[in-house]
């Protein structure tokens, strides 16, 4: 299968991927991933089938967004969704520069929960943000009940900011610079881009 990022890290020995999401093989398993426990609270789409399309279909329509499903060793395991903070309502929160991007997630399948993935993964994910050059800033705003997945964006290289409100929470805005994101992670040795 052709991913559109992937890379082997050393920390967890395993192969983190990403593809971009497909309405037809991925949208039963992301609303699926939706249902459960551990993600409704945060994501409030625990919602019949059928409206779950409708919003997939929106969010896939949404052109300053991209969606991702990822995967560990080739097993769809979480998703994913990176965005330009221009056109996000994000961007009234405070004075973004033209390219930010910001970055929403969970890991759907109840196995791969509570084995210290999640940092792996973001790290990933931002290494990939980074990929555009003139992105010196990566964006959260994990719900600020979260604490857990607020921690793991700190240890990620992301710095709380303030809390905000969102229509559909109070998040916590957390600014992920590329300086601190490179000087934290880019010699670690950790992970190897395979292509």
């Amino acid at each position: 299968m052709f991913y559109d990022y992937e890379v082997y890290d050393q920390e967890i020995q395993k192969t983190i991927q990403f593809k971009k999401i497909d309405f037809d093989r991925d949208g039963e398993l992301i609303h699926k991933w939706m249902m459960e426990e551990h993600v409704h609270p945060f994501w409030n789409l625990n919602i019949p089938f059928e409206k779950f399309q409708d919003h997939l279909k929106k969010a896939l329509s949404d052109s300053h967004q991209t969606l991702y499903a990822g995967y560990l060793d080739g097993v769809a395991m979480s998703y994913w969704e990176a965005y330009w903070v221009k056109g996000d309502l994000v961007e009234e929160t405070y004075t973004p520069a033209p390219f930010d991007q910001g970055v929403h997630l969970l890991i759907g399948e109840r196995e791969y929960l509570g084995k210290g993935l999640s940092l792996p993964l973001l790290r990933a994910m931002v290494s990939y943000q980074f990929q555009e050059k003139k992105t010196n800033k990566v964006i959260a705003e994990p719900d600020i009940r979260n604490d857990k997945m607020i921690h793991v964006f700190e240890k990620c290289g992301f710095k709380p900011v303030k809390p905000i409100t969102l229509p559909d929470k109070t998040g916590m805005l957390m600014f992920c610079e590329r300086s601190e994101f490179e000087k934290r992670w880019l010699n670690d040795g950790l992970h190897e881009q395979i292509k």
